[in-house]
C-alpha cells in the first residue's frame, strides 16, 4: 500500500500522510453483511470506563467477517478488496460457488479473481485455510484459531504475520509477531499469508482532529496534573517523575510489572516475546 504525503499547506497538513487505497476496488459494502455497531465508549457492560480515552468518532456500521473459515472444500472467488472502518486491515468479499457472499480478512497479495478455498484439501497458497497439521514448516500464516473451530483469533491486524515453526504431537509451535512462540493444537486452521495493508503503522495523523473522527479522545501526561490528580503531578516548574518508576493514575507499576493472570494457559508458551519473562 502506497503512502500519499502531503505538502505543508497548513501546520494540520505538515507531515500529514494517508493511503493510496490502490488495493481498494469497491467503495460500498455488500448490504447483506452488514450489521448495526453500537458505540461503547470504552465502557463494560456495567458503565464502567475500562479503557480510557475512547469516545466520539464517526458513525460505523459492521462488516460481518467469516473469521471460521468452515465452508470446507467448496472454491470461492474473490469479487472486491474492500476498505473496513473497524480494523486495520483490508477485507475481501468472496463469493462462493453456490451463490454464498462473505467477507474474510485480505492477506496480501489477494487480488480480485482470485480463487481461495478452505478445508484439508486446500492447496498451500495465499488465501486457503487449512488445518495446522497439513501446512509445511516455515509457513507464513494468518487468522490462527487458539481452539479448534471457535474461529481465528491471532494475527488478524494490517500487515502482521505468525510462522509454523515446529510440530510435536498433537500440537504445533507458532511464533506470533510479538516474538512469542506458542503451542497450538495441529487442528486449529490458519490462514496461509500475510494480513494485508503492512504500510499501516507508517500513517502520520498529521493533526489532533484525525485522532477524533477514529475516536480517540485527548490524553493528558500526568506530570501536566496536580498531586491529588497523578502521581506524577506537582512539583516547581517541569519535575522529574522521581520515585520508584513510572506509575499509573492509581499508583500501580506502569513498566515492568507481571500483568499476566491467566496460569492456566502458561504451559501453551514456549517462550515469551520481546524479553518478557514466563508469566508476565
Amino acid at each position: 500500500m502506497p503512502v500519499k504525503i502531503y505538502r505543508p499547506t497548513s501546520p494540520g497538513r505538515r507531515n500529514m500522510s494517508v493511503a493510496t487505497f490502490q488495493e481498494v476496488t469497491k467503495k460500498a459494502p455488500e448490504r447483506s453483511l452488514l450489521a448495526p455497531l453500537n458505540r461503547t465508549n470504552g465502557r463494560n457492560n456495567r458503565g464502567v470506563v475500562t479503557v480510557r480515552h475512547r469516545g466520539g468518532g464517526h458513525k460505523r456500521r459492521y462488516r460481518v467477517i467469516d473469521f471460521r473459515r468452515d465452508k470446507f472444500n467448496v472454491s470461492a472467488k474473490v469479487e472486491a478488496i474492500e476498505y473496513d472502518p473497524n480494523r486495520s486491515a483490508y477485507i475481501a468479499l468472496v463469493v462462493y460457488a453456490d451463490g454464498e457472499r462473505r467477507y474474510i480478512i485480505a492477506p496480501a497479495g489477494l487480488m480480485p479473481g482470485s480463487t481461495i478455498m478452505s478445508g484439508e484439501g486446500a492447496d498451500i497458497r495465499i488465501g486457503n485455510a487449512l488445518p495446522i497439521r497439513n501446512i509445511p514448516l516455515g509457513t507464513v500464516i494468518h487468522n490462527i484459531e487458539i481452539y479448534p473451530g471457535r474461529g481465528g483469533q491471532l494475527v488478524r491486524s494490517a500487515g502482521s504475520s505468525a510462522q509454523l515453526v515446529a510440530k510435536e504431537g498433537t500440537m504445533a509451535q507458532v511464533r506470533l509477531p510479538s516474538g512469542e512462540v506458542r503451542y497450538i493444537d495441529m487442528n486449529s486452521l490458519a490462514t496461509i499469508g500475510q494480513v494485508s495493508n503492512p504500510d499501516h503503522g507508517n500513517l502520520n495523523m498529521g493533526k489532533a482532529g484525525r485522532k477524533r473522527w477514529l475516536g480517540r479522545r485527548p490524553s493528558v501526561r500526568g506530570v501536566a496534573m496536580d498531586p491529588a490528580s497523578h502521581p506524577h503531578g506537582g512539583g516547581e516548574g517541569r519535575s522529574p517523575v522521581g520515585m520508584a518508576g513510572p506509575k499509573t493514575p492509581w499508583g500501580k507499576p506502569a513498566r515492568g510489572t507481571k500483568t499476566r493472570r491467566n496460569k492456566r494457559t502458561n504451559k501453551f508458551i514456549v517462550r515469551r516475546g520481546r524479553g518478557k519473562g514466563k508469566g508476565r
